[in-house]
């Protein structure tokens, strides 16, 4: 089976999670150019958008280990000397923290093309390998592991088990870059803009491949979403000695005489241009927003859509999004029902009872909430 993905197609026209964190199952019947996922804080928004990078990665152990690490989630033992080790805890990225019992699956909802995370036993092969890694801690060896699978392609990560020395948790991170480094199948470029700003190891990275381009002046674009026409240049300094800065982003004003750093001009600004600079290195993949409207006023919601699904089309990303804020609904509303060959839906997602679903709203529904600002969230 071929997973090429079509030029202009969606890699996710919809969306199935089961058994990942705190969702058991949810199905998303249609995801659009941009998807804006609504609803109330702790009802699964987030894990959604953990879930699709979890699928683009093709559930790699860098991006697994990756959500643990920004969530904190760390498993730890005494050694010898009585200090701790920290490794990540896989066991969280379960439904109920349940890895012996749970399958984690996600992907479209025909069932075609998911990544599927498990825990599995070391089979004959690999246990010799563990035992040629540490030969001198065959009874502790770690006999289980995750076994990450799309298509045919499967990625197995020994997980240490019943360890208490320092050299057999290092011993292990030697065994699982043995097993990850094994051939896995392609991802898809995916990018994820947090609930915060930007900082400037990222503005730095984004900018390399912006500079002098078409996309510089895009970023411009967006600043004047804020700014006004006042906004002639931008530029992204390299090692600034004066401010031991890295990255840091400065704005030409028409109206003064020197540049400014950006982050004087407001979160607005910093949060515009971040979402600018990752539209241009998600091209052809994934785009993921939490809390959109952060930093954004509630009178450009509907100028930040558009900007946002015009650049998404041309540069063939598919953007999800979540939010709790009604300005920011009635914003994207206005902005999706003006443009009928990009597609922009909303879902709400919903939680009651430990039962997670969404609720979708058509196009007829978006069109009246953005013609009488009716509440959808």
């Amino acid at each position: 089976m071929s997973h090429e993905q079509p030029e202009n197609r969606l890699h996710l026209p919809d969306l199935r999670i089961s058994g990942f964190r705190g969702i058991e199952a949810l199905s998303i019947r249609r995801l659009g150019r941009v998807t804006l996922l609504a609803g109330r804080n702790g009802v699964g928004k987030t894990t959604v958008l953990e879930a699709v990078r979890v699928f683009a990665a093709r559930g790699r152990y860098a991006t697994l280990s990756d959500l643990l690490e920004n969530r904190e989630e760390f498993a730890s033992a005494g050694d010898d000397d009585g200090d701790k080790v920290h490794v990540p805890d896989f066991a969280a990225l379960f439904h109920g923290r349940r890895p012996v019992d749970q399958r984690i699956a996600i992907g479209p909802v025909n069932g075609v093309d998911q990544v599927t995370i498990q825990r599995v036993a070391l089979d004959d092969e690999q246990l010799s390998l563990v035992e040629r890694v540490l030969p001198e801690a065959v009874t502790e060896m770690p006999v289980h592991a995750l076994k990450a699978a799309y298509g045919k392609a499967e990625q197995i990560f020994p997980l240490p088990s019943g360890m208490h020395k320092r050299e057999h948790f290092q011993a292990t991170r030697l065994l699982q870059r043995a097993f990850r480094d094994s051939n896995g199948p392609p991802g898809i470029r995916c990018e994820s803009l947090g609930p915060g700003l930007l900082g400037n190891h990222d503005i730095s990275r984004f900018w390399r491949t912006v500079a002098l381009t078409d996309h510089e002046d895009a970023t411009v674009e967006a600043l004047r979403l804020v700014l006004g026409g006042k906004v002639d240049r931008v530029a992204v300094l390299g090692e600034d000695r004066a401010y031991r800065h890295r990255g840091r982003a400065i704005v030409r004003r028409r109206d003064q005489s020197r540049p400014v750093p950006l982050k004087s001009l407001g979160d607005g600004a910093v949060r515009l241009f971040g979402v600018a600079l990752a539209l241009a290195n998600s091209r052809d993949g994934f785009l993921l927003i939490d809390e959109a409207e952060n930093g954004i006023h509630h009178s450009i919601q509907s100028d930040f859509w558009r900007m946002l699904l015009k650049t998404a089309h041309a540069n063939n990303v598919q953007v999800l999004a979540t939010t709790h804020s009604s300005d920011c609904i009635r914003g994207f509303a206005q902005a999706s029902n003006e443009f009928e060959e990009i597609e922009g839906t909303l879902s709400r997602i919903t939680r009651r009872n430990g039962e997670t679903w969404a609720v979708e709203y058509s196009e007829k529904d978006l069109r009246i909430a953005a013609e009488q600002g009716t509440e959808v969230r």
